[in-house]
């Protein structure tokens, strides 16, 4: 049997890292959901990288990019953190340099450590805990959180995640943080948006008028895409 973990900050994830594991980074708002969706409406790949000038540095060379910084699209970006930017041809078969304030940062800070590295969100949540259960490995749920510190809405996933996994029968958790982001999900479950209603980085979004981003992702289950990152970029799992 395999274990499920919670990493809840960048900070603490070399004290998690493991070999011959599965790491699953999310950033509800908004990375990962954005990554989801984007490969949804026929994204190639997409390279994450920590910084504005890196994306800078891929868009001259004929990339699109993508950036946001504290909610915001970065000044000359075609793209932001919002999933709905995602939704248009522009993007189909295209290579994206992405770069955010905490999602492409917890991508990074796991790539060497991860067996295995997927992107998960609410959208893809069925999928991934159905993939994740045939592959026989333990599996670290990496909250990106908002500046290293802890937030609820990645902690939420985590606890949906951990609940699937545990129910598959095929996992077991000693983790109190898998077992405390697993009690808080039962908690909110029944209704996302309500449950989140003062938590900080929705009330960041909701001051930057994206609302409609955040109901739309906290919609659950909406397509089987999982994103997996080989050789540096993100890729669309086969």
């Amino acid at each position: 049997m395999n274990q499920v973990e919670v990493c809840f900050s960048p900070l603490l994830f070399e004290e998690f890292a493991k070999p011959n594991s599965i790491v699953v980074v999310v950033d509800v708002f908004r990375a990962t959901s954005a990554i989801v969706t984007a490969f949804q409406h026929g994204a190639k790949s997409f390279i994450p990288v920590s910084t504005i000038e890196e994306a800078k540095e891929l868009a001259a060379q004929g990339f699109l990019a993508g950036g946001e910084r504290n909610g915001e699209v970065v000044e000359g970006f075609e793209f932001g953190n919002s999933p709905f930017s995602y939704m248009n041809d522009k993007i189909i078969g295209r290579e994206i340099a992405l770069t955010t304030t905490n999602g492409t940062r917890a991508i990074n800070i796991a790539s060497d450590a991860a067996d295995t590295l997927l992107i998960g969100s609410f959208l893809n949540l069925q999928a991934l805990a159905d993939y994740i259960q045939k592959q026989e490995k333990d599996v670290i749920i990496f909250c990106a959180g908002w500046k290293n510190r802890f937030n609820m809405e990645d902690s939420l996933f985590a606890g949906a995640l951990t609940n699937l996994l545990l129910n598959s029968g095929k996992f077991y958790s000693d983790c109190d943080s898998a077992n405390a982001s697993s009690l808080v999900y039962r908690t909110g479950r029944k209704n996302l948006m309500t449950f989140l209603k003062s938590c900080s980085h929705r009330k960041r979004l909701s001051h930057l008028n994206l609302e409609k981003d955040v109901e739309y992702c906290l919609q659950r289950d909406t397509t089987d895409v999982i994103p997996v990152l080989k050789d540096g970029k993100l890729v669309l799992l086969k």
